[in-house]
């Protein structure tokens, strides 16, 4: 009787193809590349024979650089600070978010939610901070965490989507105003919890969905911008910086939304994208809650003091490789990010009320990110169909 006995050619002939897929696997989804802007992208292929020195920091190391540039920045400014005021004991007492953020503002430079997306669940669903406290320090690290993710990305080059970045801002600032002192006010701090883990969990669903249609294809822009899809981007940024009001995060995730679900743009542009977006909103955010309204609580003060530091350096990092990872990679970060919230959220023993307005809202709102995902493929076909008679006219005139 013979055995199936494998011969050590065999063995290291069948590991040596598992290791090249294991590498296949990291190269596709780890090390894609950055997404460039065109112009850059031309200069990185055509590098001078004999560059300068220009050339070595703004082509060759930009990548580098833009990581340096806002980590050397922040952190004179910061230790130059924290030593004439002595903010060191305050670590003491004010530790948690530090650590947090070591996490949080890396994921929030990776994908297309800020920082707050980590921040306001651990503040109000572990630490039983307010909501306001929480809202109110998210927007003070984001204006540090993503404005330096900002300068990252704007200095690396990276594809982001400018209209979507000029219409949202133009938005979101009405809707921020409109938000704190309209919205904010109507709900508990119990309902701003429900609704905040609710509403993203809805999205993480239907981009899911989306993202289970194999071989997607997107764009790198939105295709064919005109008025309707300017006006579509300012109400986006509207609705976003209602949400900002009372979560310190929304418009990010609202504009990803509707540029990956609607106008179906690679996530790789979006990501980029919504970090230039929420760092503008947070640095207004801040400045208008710290000057306009000047109630800030100490507490925010205390967290936002001892974690200036950790954002500036894990931010542009989590910048810098987000931009090299595939773009389902980025999506499944979102993912456990929402899914992470939902389950700090069921263990806090919220009430079957809002148990059940969370279940409805969940729904609803799957249902209408769903919509939008109909809404985009449809866009899609009729872009192709617009392409191809462009093509058949072209020929008939050749």
């Amino acid at each position: 009787m013979s055995e199936n006995i494998s011969t050590p050619d065999e063995k290291t002939e069948s590991s040596t193809e598992s290791n090249s897929k294991i590498l296949k696997w990291c190269k596709k989804y780890l090390l894609e590349g950055q997404q460039l802007d065109e112009k850059h992208a031309e200069k990185v292929q055509n590098f001078p024979e004999n560059p300068t020195v220009s050339d070595f920091v703004f082509i060759k190391y930009r990548k580098f650089v833009a990581v340096l540039i806002p980590f050397c920045f922040v952190h004179v400014l910061w230790w130059s600070t924290a030593i004439r005021y002595n903010f060191f004991h305050l670590y003491n007492d004010y530790w948690h978010m530090p650590v947090t953020m070591i996490l949080g503002a890396l994921v929030a430079g990776m994908t297309a939610e800020g920082a707050g997306a980590v921040a306001f669940p651990v503040m109000t669903l572990i630490l039983h901070l307010a909501p306001s406290i929480a809202r109110d320090f998210s927007l003070m690290g984001q204006s540090i965490g993503m404005m330096s993710s900002l300068v990252c990305v704007i200095f690396m080059k990276v594809q982001y989507e400018s209209m979507a970045v000029i219409f949202g801002v133009l938005g979101a600032i009405p809707g921020f105003i409109f938000g704190v002192h309209v919205f904010d006010p109507l709900f508990t701090g119990a309902q701003k919890k429900m609704m905040f883990v609710s509403i993203w969990t809805a999205f993480a669903f239907a981009l899911g969905l989306l993202n289970a249609q194999k071989k997607r294809p997107t764009f790198v822009k939105i295709p064919e911008f005109c008025f309707w899809k300017g006006l579509l981007l300012f109400l986006t940024g509207i609705v976003g910086g209602v949400f900002d009001a009372f979560a310190g995060s929304g418009i990010d995730i609202c504009m990803f939304s509707i540029v990956t679900l609607l106008f179906r743009v690679s996530e790789k542009t979006a990501t980029p994208t919504t970090m230039i977006l929420k760092g503008i909103v947070s640095v207004f955010g801040f400045w208008y809650r710290g000057v306009m309204m000047g109630d800030i609580s100490e507490t925010a003060w205390n967290y936002f003091a001892v974690t200036i530091p950790v954002v500036a350096t894990m931010a542009p990092i989590g910048s810098f490789l987000g931009s090299h990872l595939h773009r389902q990679v980025i999506a499944g970060l979102i993912y456990v990010l929402e899914l992470a919230s939902l389950i700090g959220f069921l263990l806090t023993n919220p009430s079957w009320g809002l148990i059940s307005a969370a279940v409805t809202i969940i729904l609803c709102g799957f249902g209408f990110f769903a919509l939008i995902a109909k809404s985009g493929e449809i866009l899609m076909r009729r872009l192709e169909e617009n392409s191809e008679e462009k093509q058949e006219n072209f020929e008939m005139v050749a």
